[in-house]
């Protein structure tokens, strides 16, 4: 109205695909996403991938190959990471992020890759000396790599 003098400004409302919440892989990529304005296809071509595997991703249809893990976080500026999980979570969260397999890391750890398996998988709990290589692994020791 011409004679009222008033404003009104708010925010722009976020499209009904942005995730309300952050509970995956796929609602981090698409946050990020939606945050630079960019398309799934440009995202795809960004990480090396078909446009088709990034809405997968989206949509938690699949989960990517851990040789993409480190370029997906390089995408999004940070690993997902949660300093409450277990040993064996963070061991896989870690493992996961340099795009190493289990057999590679039990290599690195000295141990059979079945005992990184179960660790993961928190079948069994790491002895206290394996628990502190895992912890000296995930500080990024250089006696690793």
């Amino acid at each position: 109205m011409p004679f009222c003098g008033l404003t009104l400004k708010s925010p722009k409302p976020f499209p009904n695909q942005y995730p309300r919440q952050l509970n995956s892989l796929g609602d981090h990529l698409r946050k990020k996403r939606l945050d630079l304005g960019l398309l799934q296809r440009e995202v795809a071509e960004q990480l090396g991938v078909a446009p088709a595997t990034v809405t997968n991703w989206e949509r938690q249809r699949t989960i990517p190959e851990v040789r993409l893990v480190p370029k997906i976080i390089d995408f999004l500026g940070y690993a997902m990471y949660d300093p409450t999980e277990r040993v064996g979570q963070r061991l896989r969260a870690s493992r996961t992020a340099l795009g190493l397999s289990q057999r590679e890391v039990a290599k690195l750890l000295g141990v059979d890759p079945k005992a990184v398996w179960e660790w993961e998988t928190g079948l069994r709990e790491p002895s206290r000396r394996s628990k502190q290589r895992i912890i000296q692994f995930l500080r990024g020791s250089s006696g690793f790599r």
